[in-house]
Order: C-alpha cells, then structure tokens, then sequence
C-alpha cells in the first residue's frame, strides 16, 4: 500500500512509514510522472482482456435457469461434504453404472418385446422366422465359440502341467493337479464334438 504523495518546496516525495516489522522507511523523493510498483496495472495481453470480457453464461441461456441448476449442483456437493475426492469419485461411478444398468434392462425389454411380437403361435410348426433363426444361430455360434476356445485353454494348461512334471520343475503333483490331468481325454472329446458341430 502506497502512502500518498506529499510536496515541499522541493518537489515531490513519499513520506516515511513504519514496516510491518516496526522498523522505518526513509522518505523518497519521486520524480514527476513517477508511479509506484504497486500502482501499475497487470499487463493483460489481448487473449486474456477477451475472455475476462465474454459473458458467463451461453447466448441464449437465461440467467434464472442457470442459478437453478448451480442450486442444485450445490445441494448435490453439500451430501457429498466430508467424503474424501476418491469417495466421491466412486459414487459418482456407482450412480452411472446403476443408470447404465437400468438403461440396459429397459434396452433387454424392448429387444424381448420385439422379438415376442415378430413370433407367432401357429398350429404346431413350431418354425421361427428366418431372422429369428438366423440370430439364434449366431448366438448358437459365439457360444460354441467361447466354449471351444475354454476347452483350449483347459487343454494348454494340461499341457504345460504334464511338462513340467517331465522336466522335474513339479517334483510331487498334488491330488487337484493328478485330477486336472486326468480330465485331458475327456476334454479332448468334447472339443472334438464341438468342432464336430454336434
């Protein structure tokens, strides 16, 4: 905080103070046009002297709906005060999970209902459309998909247990391991069915 300038008849000067230490400032005498370090405004180049001018709300918007909105953001992160940034981070993930869930099940629904309504009861055939019948096979088909490349990695890990029996890395197998072992033939068939396409 600058003191106020004060004259004599030698011009201007700034007159002593105390510091906030209680020490004392000696008087300076100042130039005509002088302007103390304190007073010279910020340098604000162009970028910032446009957005510290630009309003805050959109065009358009009216400033009544967005204090509403700002009042119930604020009730929103006055339930959440004293839970640390994590907590809140986690029931934010939890809130959308529930909705996408919900969405899910209102999606599962609407896919169920359509397809009730593509079937038809007829008198005992018993065909379903050919769009029915292709989307069951393709569900048909990922699902052997999935169990095939299970039984696989069941198969692989057979493998590298007997391997590492034969090389002496495992010295005594364990009753699991000796029964994981003996699954590989019955394993084995049922990846042969599947491929089979039975």
């Amino acid at each position: 905080m600058a003191a106020p300038y004060m004259t004599d008849e030698t011009g201007k000067y700034i007159p002593a103070s105390q510091r906030p230490d209680g020490t004392w400032r000696k008087p300076r005498r100042v130039r005509e046009g002088y302007v103390p370090q304190e007073e010279v405004p910020v340098y604000e180049n162009k970028f910032v002297k446009f957005f510290k001018s630009k309003p805050d709300l959109p065009p358009g918007l009216n400033p009544d709906e967005s204090t509403k909105s700002k009042q119930q953001q604020s009730k929103q992160d006055g339930e959440l005060v004293g839970l640390s940034k994590s907590a809140k981070r986690n029931l934010k993930r939890k809130e959308k999970r529930k909705q996408q869930q919900e969405s899910d099940g209102a999606a599962e629904a609407d896919e169920l209902s359509q397809t009730l309504q593509k079937t038809t009861i007829a008198g005992g055939t018993g065909n379903p459309s050919p769009q029915a019948a292709v989307q069951q096979g393709d569900h048909n088909g990922a699902e052997k998909a999935r169990k095939v490349k299970n039984l696989k990695k069941k198969l692989r890990q057979i493998d590298e247990l007997q391997q590492k029996l034969d090389s002496g890395e495992i010295k005594q197998a364990t009753k699991e391991q000796l029964e994981k072992l003996s699954r590989r033939k019955q394993l084995m068939e049922e990846l042969e069915d599947l491929e089979l396409g039975l």
